[in-house]
């Protein structure tokens, strides 16, 4: 299957529209897991993806305390070179390897980008990553000036081919931009959470900096079946037993704007999901949307978006009903 694809900001790189977000895959047990998640279904899920037209995978290193980067090497090492994804990671998130529900420490020291490169390879079994990010600001005190200029002699040195940040402002953005072009911003964008539209997405575009968003369909609120039964029933580990978007008041508002977009779902024959991810897409600068799955069918029902034109009127309907529901903040509209 061909799937449209998009230049990543200026890395060279032309990426679906769509791409597999491998958080959940990284199993529970840790601060921000999603319960136990099976291992074979991990690995048919991204077989799944990779005969659906998908051309990358997003992971990280915290997800599952290295488990996800060590099962998408797995994935990786049943094909031969020249039929792998491209595989896009993150550094910056310490674990305490004695309390592994213990909240991660957010650290760009230049000693722990260069140790956490080296592990990621050896996970993923490769000899360079295509997109190394940074997965939040640090909190350690260390200039971002110099964790930039790490990362970016990791490229020089071969180990990474484009480096991208995620979570991050204008501030750090432009502090950044200054030594050396920013490839990609990575950050949180759904039909609720939409505050980086203001600001740092347009930033992306003027920059031709690449923005690849996670969490369009708001880690399943924006699903077809997701409900309050469903939240009742995720596993005791699961991170989103304790979000506020998972809550009240916000969890009724939330499912008000998914149920809004059902009328627009039958229009087009397909899910809620695809129509949510699509909006992400519709916005100017936006290269890809990170869509998550745990097995193979969870991809059938998204995979629509890749190829999705909402018409300026669907837009019109979705900007209306996030004003109705009152879901989330920021810009309603591309």
């Amino acid at each position: 299957m061909t799937l449209p694809v998009r230049p990543l900001g200026a890395s060279g790189m032309r990426i679906t529209t769509v791409g597999l977000g491998a958080w959940a895959i990284g199993g529970g047990g840790w601060a921000y897991g999603w319960g136990p998640q099976d291992d074979a279904a991990s690995l048919a899920t991204m077989r799944r993806a990779l005969e659906s037209g998908i051309n990358w995978i997003d992971t990280a290193a915290i997800y599952g305390l290295g488990h996800s980067e060590e099962v998408v090497g797995r994935f990786l090492r049943e094909l031969p070179p020249g039929e792998r994804p491209l595989v896009f990671t993150k550094c910056g998130m310490a674990w305490d390897e004695q309390d592994r529900t213990a909240e991660p420490r957010r650290t760009l020291e230049p000693a722990s980008i260069r140790a956490e490169c080296e592990a990621s390879l050896h996970r993923l079994g490769v000899e360079r990553i295509d997109l190394y990010q940074f997965h939040w600001p640090d909190d350690t005190g260390t200039a971002v000036e110099d964790s930039w200029a790490e990362i970016l002699r990791l490229v020089a040195h071969g180990k990474v081919r484009a480096a991208g940040v995620s979570n991050f402002d204008l501030g750090l953005l432009g502090r950044c931009e200054a030594l050396r072009h920013v490839e990609s911003l990575q950050p949180g964008f759904s039909m609720i959470r939409r505050a980086v539209a203001a600001q740092e997405i347009p930033w992306c575009a003027r920059h031709e900096t690449g923005v690849i968003c996670y969490s369009p369909m708001q880690s399943g609120l924006l699903t077809d079946g997701f409900d309050a039964a469903r939240i009742a029933a995720l596993a005791p580990d699961d991170w989103r037993r304790r979000a506020p978007d998972f809550r009240t008041p916000a969890l009724e508002r939330n499912l008000a704007l998914r149920d809004a977009l059902r009328p627009i779902a039958l229009r087009y024959e397909t899910t809620v999901a695809a129509v949510a991810v699509a909006w992400t897409l519709a916005w100017p600068g936006v290269s890809g949307a990170i869509v998550g799955a745990r097995a193979p069918e969870q991809i059938d029902g998204w995979l629509r978006a890749a190829s999705l034109d909402l018409t300026m009127g669907d837009l019109d309907e979705i900007a209306a009903a996030i004003s109705a529901s009152g879901a989330g903040s920021g810009p309603v509209r591309p």
